[in-house]
Parts: structure tokens; sequence; C-alpha cells
């Protein structure tokens, strides 16, 4: 959501809230505390263990308003275009091999080259200033289960152009004259 790491929002219905018990102990979780018993405090804060990340937790309150400022619809249009239109450049690369085409999916193109390692492939694409992520992006039993050793992944968002996308594209070709075995 365009906010800090190590920071987020916890939706749950009140009732089973308040009736579970925290994952970890500190800070104003607890409302008393004795040697027999131990009372949680109300929640939120029966969930909040030590000092809170205060500083993220504003940031990530500014983040949720710009979000709420822009046209999330138009944005959203925006990134499965340029989706669609990586897949399709990338398919135009011999080697080049989507994983995960389903007809319903977001803004996110993996894929695999053929004779060449994922993890030095996106490092090369980093020297050229392109980032991507490699590796299992854990769903390693799935990538075991189809043979995959892991992929390359290329996340767009509604501030990518397509002259970034035709840059990935451009890198990735450079890529496999470079690292292809």
């Amino acid at each position: 959501m365009l906010g800090p790491t190590g920071v987020g929002v916890l939706y749950g219905k009140q009732k089973l809230l308040e009736e579970m018990s925290p994952y970890q102990g500190g800070g104003d979780m607890i409302k008393s505390v004795s040697f027999s018993k131990t009372t949680y405090n109300d929640i939120p804060f029966k969930f909040e263990a030590g000092t809170p990340n205060v500083a993220d937790v504003i940031a990530f309150g500014a983040a949720i308003d710009y979000l709420n400022s822009i046209d999330r619809n138009a944005a959203l249009q925006h990134e499965l275009n340029l989706a669609k239109y990586a897949e399709q450049k990338l398919l135009e690369i011999d080697g080049v091999k989507l994983i995960g085409t389903a007809k319903n999916k977001t803004s996110v193109v993996a894929f695999i080259i053929d004779g060449v390692n994922t993890l030095d492939a996106g490092m090369y694409l980093d020297t050229l200033g392109i980032a991507v992520r490699t590796g299992h992006h854990c769903t390693e039993p799935v990538m075991e289960r189809f043979k995959i050793s892991g992929t390359i992944r290329a996340s767009f968002l509604f501030y990518n152009t397509i002259e970034e996308v035709d840059a990935l594209v451009e890198g990735i070709k450079k890529a496999i004259k470079l690292l292809k075995k």
C-alpha cells in the first residue's frame, strides 16, 4: 500500500478478537497481572506487544490517505495494461516462458528464461537500474510441483510507465546475451 514495511492493519470480528489470546506479551497489552492471573487489555491494545512503531504507523496513515485521494480504478486499469503489455513483449523473446497466466490476475508478471539462472538475471537487471524479484516467492512447494527452481517477477504499479516496461524487456534481452549457458 505504498507505506513502510513492517507495519499493517489487522481486521477481525470484535467477538473473535476478544476471545483470542495474544501470541506475544509485553507493553500495554496487559491490563493487570498477578501470580495467579493475567488480564489482557481491550482490543486493539491486547495485540500490541512492546513499543508501538509510531513513525511507520504515521507514514502508513499518510500512504492510506494518498491512496484514498487517487482514482484507484484508473490506477488499477493502468497497472493491468502495463502487465498485459509486458506479457506480450516478453513472449516475443526466445527462451522466455511466462509462469502464471490466469485470466483474472493482478499486475504481476512472473517468468523464467531457458538457460539463465533467475538470481543471476535479477542481479544483472539490478545493475541496469531495473528492480525485479527472484526466487520462490514463498511458493516453494508449488515451484517443486512444477519443477521450477524459481522465477523472475516484475510488479507494476500506477506510477510505472510503458517506457519502463520497454527497459525491462531490453534488459532481459541483454541478460540473455550475457548469461545464457
